[in-house]
């Protein structure tokens, strides 16, 4: 496996509560993990993300900046899948509720438009999802 140039790694207050989130509801799978750690490597399609459990693993931290929820403050993670129908019945089943309900929203890209069927959801931690399908251009 190769990772992408850009991997998000993010800190999470509860490594198996955020595991279970990311590959349970939202449809990510193990590449790799050090449990002892609390760190997984994630894949869905052809994105990539890490999740790292605050004070087990290596966590970066600022000065004056406490790591609380909500994090990720400001930042929403754009991720294309499949089918963004079964994570939301998977969402429903499970009473996570949406930050923003499923939409489609066209946006310009140059002279012309591309289009996405999406939704938002903020993790365990509070990091903000956005996952979305491709509608293709106008």
């Amino acid at each position: 496996m190769r990772s992408n140039a850009l991997v998000p790694e993010l800190a999470v207050s509860d490594w198996r509560t955020s595991r279970a989130f990311y590959c349970d509801l939202v449809g990510f799978e193990v590449a790799y993990e050090r449990p002892e750690e609390g760190f997984s490597f994630l894949t869905l399609g052809d994105a990539q993300l890490m999740i790292d459990q605050i004070g087990i693993g290596r966590t970066f931290e600022i000065e004056g900046a406490p790591l609380e929820r909500p994090l990720g403050r400001g930042l929403n993670l754009q991720i294309r899948v499949p089918d963004v129908g079964a994570i939301l019945s998977r969402l429903e089943t499970a009473k996570i509720d949406l930050c923003l309900p499923l939409e489609e929203k066209w946006y310009r890209r140059d002279d012309h438009e591309v289009g996405n069927r999406q939704f938002l959801v903020a993790d365990p931690d509070g990091y903000l999802l956005r996952c979305f399908e491709d509608l293709g251009r106008r």
